[in-house]
C-alpha cells in the first residue's frame, strides 16, 4: 500500500465516527487525486486502485451505518434515473464476462496491456477477456455504488449547500496543487509530488508548451486536469451566475478560468469554446423563468465587448496576436497532423471496426479503447447500452430546475449548477474519453440531481439528527 493509500485508510476509518457531512466533502475532494494509487492489485498485471475509489468504501458504509439501506435501494428504484444506472451496470457486466469469448479473434481492439513494475502500453490485440474486463466492470460497480450512496446523502439530509461547499474546497485545493506543479517543475523539485503521482499509468507531468508549463496537477497528464477543473469551472460559475456565494463563486470560477487557459491543453480550450455558450444559454432560461436567477445583462454587456478587446489587441500589440496564433496553430490546428493526433485517430477507427464487427453488439465493457466516449460505449457495450446510457442522462438532463418545484431556490441553483458539471464531463468526453469510467465525480453529481430534484413526497422520507454536528460547514 502506497502513502496515499495508507492516508486514506486512517481518513477512511476516522470518518466513520464523524458526522455524515464530513465524510461527504472528503469524498467529493478524494476525485481529485486522479493519479494517486492506494494500491495495486498484481493479479491484475499490477492494476491501480485510486484514492476515490477506495475511500469510496467508507463513505458507503458511513452511509448505511447512518440512514440503513432504504435510501440506496430507493436510489436506484423505477422511474429514477438511478433504475436506468442499475440496468446499465447489470447488462455491462454481462457484456464483461460473455462478449470477449464469444466474439473471441472476430475483431482486433486497442487494448491496455499491462505489467507488474511497468507502465501501461496500450496495444493494438485480438479480442479476448482480460484484466481490462475485470477492472472496467469494477469502475462500473463503483460508480452504481457513488451514485446510490451520494442519492442517499442528500435525500437524508436534504442539503445543498454541502456540495457548495464542497466544490469549493476541492477547486481551491485543485488550484493550490496547480501552483505547487508550475513551482516544483521550474525549481526542478518535483519529486516533491511525487506522493500524489503514484499510479501505474504513463505520467506526462514534466511538459512544456510554448514555454508554459502544462499544468498537470494531481493527474496524470494535462488533458486529465483540464477535464476536472472545467467540470469544477462549470459548477462555480453557474453558480456564480445564480448569484450564489457571489464573491467567493465569482473569484474561484475566474482563478479557474485561468488556469485552464495556462494549462496549455487543447481540451481545455476546446472545452471551454463549448461550455461558455452553453452557460450563457443556461443563465439566460433560468431569468427568463425566474426574474433575478441570472445575470443576462452582464453576460450581454461581456459579449458585447469581446469583438472590441480583440480588436484593440489586434491593433495595439500585433506581436502578441502573431505570437497567440502561432500558439494555438501548435495546440489546436496542428494537432490532427501530429503523432498523438493520428494514434487518436486510429483508435477511433478500430474501435469503430470492432463495433461493426461484432454487429453493433459491442466486443464487451472494458474491452476496447477509443478517443471518444461515443465510440468508446459502441465498442463495449453496443447499441443497447448506448440507448440505455443515453436514456440516463435524459432523465437527469431533463429534472426540473424550476424553484416553484424544488425546496428553494437555492436548490434550484445548485441542480443547474450539478447539470452544468455533468454536461461538461460528457464534452470533455466526447472528444477524449478513453475508457466507460467517466470518474466518481460525475456519479457524485449525477445523484445530487436525482435526489434534489426529487418530487416533496419522494423526499418524505424522516431525516435522523446526526451525532456531533455542529452546523453544515457553511
Amino acid at each position: 500500500m502506497n502513502l496515499m493509500g495508507l492516508v486514506t485508510l486512517i481518513v477512511g476509518i476516522a470518518m466513520l465516527a464523524a458526522p455524515v457531512r464530513w465524510s461527504f466533502v472528503v469524498m467529493i475532494l478524494s476525485t481529485i487525486f486522479g493519479a494517486a494509487a492506494a494500491f495495486s492489485v498484481p493479479g491484475l498485471g499490477g492494476a491501480s486502485v485510486l484514492v476515490p475509489s477506495l475511500f469510496l468504501l467508507f463513505f458507503t458504509a458511513r452511509l448505511f451505518m447512518a440512514h440503513g439501506e432504504g435510501p440506496f435501494l430507493a436510489a436506484l428504484a423505477p422511474p429514477r434515473p438511478g433504475f436506468l444506472l442499475l440496468l446499465l451496470t447489470a447488462f455491462g457486466l454481462a457484456t464483461a464476462i460473455f462478449f470477449p469469448r464469444l466474439f473471441q479473434g472476430v475483431t482486433q481492439t486497442m487494448s491496455v496491456e499491462r505489467s507488474i513494475g511497468a507502465r501501461n502500453l496500450i496495444a493494438l490485440v485480438p479480442l479476448k477477456f482480460s484484466s481490462n474486463n475485470i477492472t472496467q466492470s469494477v469502475y462500473a460497480v463503483g460508480g452504481l455504488i457513488c451514485f446510490a450512496a451520494t442519492f442517499a446523502f442528500f435525500r437524508s439530509n436534504g442539503t445543498p449547500g454541502i456540495l457548495i461547499n464542497g466544490i469549493l474546497v476541492v477547486a481551491s485545493v485543485n488550484l493550490g496543487f496547480a501552483l505547487a506543479d508550475i513551482v516544483t517543475h521550474f525549481t526542478h523539485t518535483d519529486f516533491l509530488l511525487g506522493f500524489v503521482r503514484t499510479a501505474n499509468y504513463a505520467l506526462l507531468t514534466g511538459a512544456e508548451k510554448g514555454g508554459l508549463k502544462r499544468i498537470s496537477g494531481t493527474f496524470p497528464e494535462a488533458s486529465a486536469f483540464a477535464d476536472f477543473t472545467l467540470v469544477l469551472f462549470a459548477m462555480t460559475t453557474s453558480l456564480w451566475l445564480s448569484g450564489i456565494r457571489s464573491t467567493t463563486t465569482g473569484i474561484v470560477a475566474g482563478l479557474l478560468l485561468a488556469a485552464l487557459i495556462l494549462s496549455t491543453s487543447a481540451t481545455a480550450l476546446v472545452g471551454l469554446a463549448v461550455l461558455l455558450p452553453i452557460l450563457c444559454l443556461q443563465s439566460f432560461l433560468a431569468s427568463r423563468r425566474e426574474p433575478g436567477a441570472g445575470r443576462p445583462v452582464m453576460i450581454v454587456s461581456i459579449l458585447a465587448a469581446m469583438p472590441l478587446v480583440v480588436f484593440f489587441v489586434l491593433i495595439v500589440m500585433p506581436d502578441l496576436a502573431h505570437n497567440l496564433h502561432d500558439f494555438l496553430d501548435e495546440m489546436l490546428f496542428s494537432k490532427a497532423d501530429s503523432q498523438s493526433g493520428r494514434e487518436r485517430f486510429m483508435w477511433n477507427a478500430m474501435a469503430y471496426q470492432a463495433f461493426l464487427d461484432t454487429s453493433g453488439f459491442g466486443a464487451g465493457l472494458g474491452s476496447a479503447r477509443a478517443s471518444s466516449f461515443g465510440l468508446v460505449l459502441l465498442s463495449n457495450i453496443g447499441v443497447i447500452g448506448t440507448l440505455i446510457f443515453a436514456s440516463f442522462v435524459a432523465m437527469l438532463m431533463a429534472a426540473d430546475t424550476r424553484s416553484r418545484h424544488l425546496p428553494s431556490r437555492k436548490v434550484s441553483a445548485v441542480v443547474r449548477a450539478a447539470k452544468a458539471g455533468l454536461i461538461t464531463v460528457l464534452i470533455s468526453a466526447a472528444t477524449s474519453g478513453t475508457v466507460y469510467d467517466l470518474g466518481l465525480m460525475f456519479y457524485i453529481l449525477a445523484g445530487g440531481i436525482s435526489a434534489l430534484t426529487a418530487t416533496a413526497s419522494q423526499m418524505s422520507i424522516a431525516r435522523k439528527p446526526q451525532f456531533g454536528v455542529v452546523g453544515e460547514l457553511q
